[in-house]
């Protein structure tokens, strides 16, 4: 049935009612809709709107059924399709609003307020071909509008068009010559102009326009830090800066063309002296000079023997330059021999008199050469004995503070290349000499962690925190630790330092976003077998990336208006690449370990249900938690009166206080508008601890949708590879499952987890009850042939990859494994896992870890044994240890508490 026709003097009301809602009238508005829909009750526009209003006046399941019951009535209304798209888009539906707004744009293809939200969706879905027609539609009815030209130049731009993004450009800046002496925003569009040029490759007509329009010169290319108008040296010099290393750069591009050789003589003579007048400006700049020398053909990261001697040359030439270090370390990186033996005793002399922490962090990018590194050892080794045997210092002699960071940077050194105990030896020299520098006990932190001891890390980074209790990175790493260490409620009680009073740090944490807590904190749960939990920290991250991809849409618009042009193109590619993140992809691996152990047992999930509690365990653990605050707050229970009056009296206060400011705060919100947005409420976590989560039914699909579009963002990621063949292979999907272990075996072959997945892949296809018919069965044969030829048995197969890495204790792991796909006996993967104690087995802490976890796993009643032996062999480490004694070690931390010096220094802070 078709729509109702309204009358004349009832369009006037709808028109009305449009223009309250623009205006926010909402009440007003509400009143017009009843009042049309009095009069017509099947208007399905006017249905919509009201709808639209409840939605904003908070009335939101009201309001949506209203716009459903409207867009029944008129399906061919572009109000209707605009209403809806507007609800869907508030509920972060992105590619749901776009399909209702091109469906308003098949009624009403000129309107311009939905052709510009589809363009920003457009954007957000990155349907960049349809971008372009919508640009197109909007300059048509916009044509004198500057924001069109640009918008449609940077959807040409996005979609690869980059001639006609070129083309569009230049017809705009044809038409704003006229264009004041500092317009930013011009800057900008000519700044964005010359990437263009460069992205085809047209570098000298991006070198020329750079230059004719260089400010110095009086052209418009301005620094985009100048603001509104130039002020200062300072601003004059970046502007110039940023210029000269665009110059440079592109010039390098220029020399890479076929152009003759004097051409490129040319341009090489020119980027030297923008790259020298750069160096003049900054001589720190290690990307100048990194430009500087690949202008005279040298590559920093593959200097040759032909050119070493010309690099270090023209790095002298900047050792003269006051305060600047950069050509000295560069210098370093290229010398060799005798040459690097005569830099670095100067250079570790300053730095260590100097007292640089950071000195390691300095000079560990020049241990990939064993040589180097033996030559900073005995460089380092001399200054200690030398220092350590010598007398006081006297005046004008070498610093007193020199040997403490020899010391430190000794002990940094051995703990890097896994000398745990002598690292420690040293340290307790150090902190032995000097026991305040924080510095000292936060590298025996490190050193303990790296030997396996992660209970002695977070004590020593404790003691590290309590020299400095208002370091807010010694306490984030204190709480990182401690994290490690299976002491999540004293981590949160470190972190709670520093976050919001009144909320749980938790909270406050997970919504500023911090990574490295949430990964720590899921990581400490999960192996701590509180798998509930764990998953709910895993999927906090992935809302995490879910907001960085929300938090764009807001940019799309502003961002061409504003002409950040640049700037908003490179923010559009991290978004796109966002979630490569270690972080993500750390918990991506970790969620779908998880959602497979929760498929292959079924009984895992019951399992994490906490207990029945009858009513005499609630009374009893009540009266514990209420001895335990009587026992903190230093009060015996006999005082319990006293403690009630008191506790009542301020509860009085607090209350009067709570009411007086709420009739305040009614007062002067009275006149406010009553919108409360389209944006839905945020919704009560029901499941907290995510106990229901872990009985979830289909573990594997929400497995495989955490894992969407990572197997192309991060190609080269063995983790995600195999993550996504253990879902598949269990979701009968053989085709994806090899191809992620074909593409695992062109990046390594030899892989331990690839070579057990490839036992297992032919072993669970040959084991099908049916063969799997063509087209999918041919080309998964043949698929699998490529990574084990069909003749080879898997027996020998498994056998030959233990003969060729024997001394592996992963490879080893790796042949259990296969062993047990095979239906090895118990006792034959055991003593294969065994023999990793014997030589020539090169085997460390993590791999011990690794193989006792995998016993533990299969239920091996050697796994105690094996415990054993390893908590023998590695002293330092207490990974090893019994679940009594590591728990005594965390109750040790625990009962140690906190200074009060400690609590007194914190209370300034927060």
């Amino acid at each position: 049935m078709a729509p109702p026709t309204l009358a004349q003097k009832d369009k006037k009301l709808f028109a009305d009612l449009l223009s309250q809602y623009e205006n926010r009238q909402l009440t007003k508005g509400r009143k017009t809709a009843d009042q049309i829909l009095k009069k017509y009750p099947e208007h399905g526009e006017t249905m919509c709107m009201k709808g639209l209003i409840l939605v904003h006046l908070g009335q939101r399941d009201e309001g949506i059924n209203l716009v459903k019951e409207g867009m029944r009535k008129d399906l061919s209304s572009h109000i209707c399709w605009h209403v809806w798209a507007l609800i869907q888009k508030s509920e972060h539906k992105y590619e749901d609003a776009l399909k209702s707004y091109i469906q308003a744009l098949k009624f009403d293809k000129d309107n311009f307020n939905i052709l510009r939200d589809t363009a920003v969706l457009q954007t957000q879905t990155r349907q960049f071909e349809g971008l372009v027609e919508t640009r197109h539609n909007l300059l048509r009815l916009r044509p004198y509008n500057r924001n069109h030209w640009v918008g449609l130049a940077v959807a040409y731009q996005l979609n690869g068009n980059l001639a006609e993004a070129k083309q569009v450009l230049e017809y705009v800046e044809g038409f704003l010559r006229n264009v004041g002496s500092y317009d930013v925003e011009f800057s900008e569009l000519l700044m964005y102009h010359i990437r263009i040029l460069e992205d085809m490759g047209d570098f000298q007509s991006a070198v020329d326009m750079l230059e004719s329009h260089d400010r110095a010169k009086g052209g418009s290319v301005l620094d985009r830090m100048a603001g509104t108008e130039m002020k200062g040296v300072t601003t004059c010099r970046l502007c110039l800066e940023e210029i000269s290393f665009f110059t440079a750069r592109l010039l390098e591009k220029l020399k890479e063309s076929n152009a003759d050789d004097e051409q490129k003589t040319a341009w090489t003579e020119r980027a030297d002296a923008a790259w020298r007048w750069l160096l003049s400006q900054n001589a720190d700049g290690y990307e100048y000079y990194k430009g500087f020398l690949a202008n005279q053909g040298i590559d920093l990261a593959n200097v040759t023997d032909e050119n070493r001697e010309k690099a270090l040359e023209m790095l002298r030439g900047y050792f003269n330059v006051q305060f600047a270090t950069a050509p000295y370390r560069l210098a370093l990186h290229v010398a060799t021999g005798q040459e690097f033996k005569d830099l670095i005793k100067p250079y570790l002399t300053n730095a260590l008199t100097k007292g640089i922490p950071s000195l390691f962090a300095d000079l560990k990018p020049l241990y990939r050469d064993p040589a180097k590194r033996q030559v900073i050892e005995d460089t380092v080794e001399e200054f200690r004995a030398t220092l350590a045997t010598s007398s006081p210092p006297t005046s004008g002699s070498v610093e007193p503070t020199t040997y403490l960071w020899a010391l430190y940077l000794l002990a940094q050194h051995h703990s890097y290349l896994g000398r745990h105990k002598q690292a420690l030896e040293i340290l307790d020299v150090a902190i032995t000499h000097t026991p305040t520098l924080p510095e000292l006990y936060m590298t025996r932190a490190r050193a303990l962690k790296r030997a396996g001891d992660p209970h002695g890390a977070a004590r020593a980074m404790n003691d590290a925190r309590l020299l400095d209790g208002q370091d807010r990175f010694i306490n984030t790493k204190t709480g990182k630790y401690l994290l490690r260490a299976g002491m999540v409620t004293e981590a949160d009680a470190i972190f709670s330092k520093f976050t919001r009073g009144g909320a749980p740090a938790a909270a406050d944490l997970e919504e500023m976003q911090a990574m490295h807590y949430l990964v720590e904190q899921g990581d400490a749960y999960r192996r701590a077998g509180k798998l509930n939990l764990a998953l709910k920290k895993y999927y906090v991250i992935q809302k995490v990336f879910e907001s960085f991809r929300e938090d764009q849409y807001e940019f799309h618009q502003y961002s061409v208006r504003k002409t950040i042009l640049n700037v908003y193109t490179e923010m559009l590619k991290w978004e796109d690449n966002v979630r490569s993140h270690p972080g993500f992809i750390h918990a991506a691996v970790a969620t779908v370990q998880i959602w497979v152990a929760l498929h292959d047992d079924a009984t895992l999930g019951p399992s994490l249900q906490p207990a029945e509690t009858t009513a005499s365990d609630v009374s009893s653990k009540k009266a514990i938690n209420k001895a335990k605050k009587a026992a903190r707050k230093g009060q015996p229970e006999a005082d319990g009166a006293n403690t009630k009056k008191g506790e009542s009296k301020r509860r009085s206060i607090t209350f009067a206080l709570s009411s007086l400011r709420s009739r305040i705060l009614s007062a002067a919100t009275a006149t406010q508008s009553e919108d409360r947005g389209l944006e839905p409420p945020r919704s009560r976590d029901d499941d907290p601890e995510g106990l229901k989560l872990v009985l979830a039914e289909d573990p594997l699909e929400r497995a495989d949708k955490y894992l969407t579009g990572l197997s192309e963002l991060v190609p080269q990621n063995m983790d995600i590879g195999f993550a996504i063949y253990d879902v598949a292979i269990r979701r009968k999907k053989y085709l994806q499952a090899v191809r992620m272990l074909t593409r695992a075996h062109s990046l390594d072959s030899e892989h331990p987890d690839l070579h057990w997945r490839v036992v297992h892949l032919r072993n669970t296809v040959s084991s099908l009850p049916e063969p799997i018919l063509a087209p999918v069965g041919p080309v998964l044969a043949e698929s699998i042939a490529a990574l084990l030829p069909a003749e080879v048995s898997l027996e020998l197969f498994n056998s030959q990859y233990l003969q060729k890495h024997s001394s592996s204790p992963m490879a080893i792991v790796a042949h259990a494994k296969a062993a047990q796909i095979l239906k090895a006996p118990q006792d034959e993967v055991d003593s294969i896992l065994f023999a990793v104690l014997k030589e020539p087995v090169q085997l460390d802490h993590k791999s011990a870890f690794a193989v006792l976890s995998y016993l533990q796993e299969m239920k091996s009643p050697r796994a105690d044994e094996f415990r054993i032996a390893c908590n023998d062999r590695f002293e330092l480490s207490t990974l090893f240890r019994s679940g009594e004694e590591i728990a005594a070690l965390q109750r040790s931390f625990s009962e140690s508490g906190e200074s009060a010096a400690d609590g007194e220094a914190l209370e300034t802070v927060t």
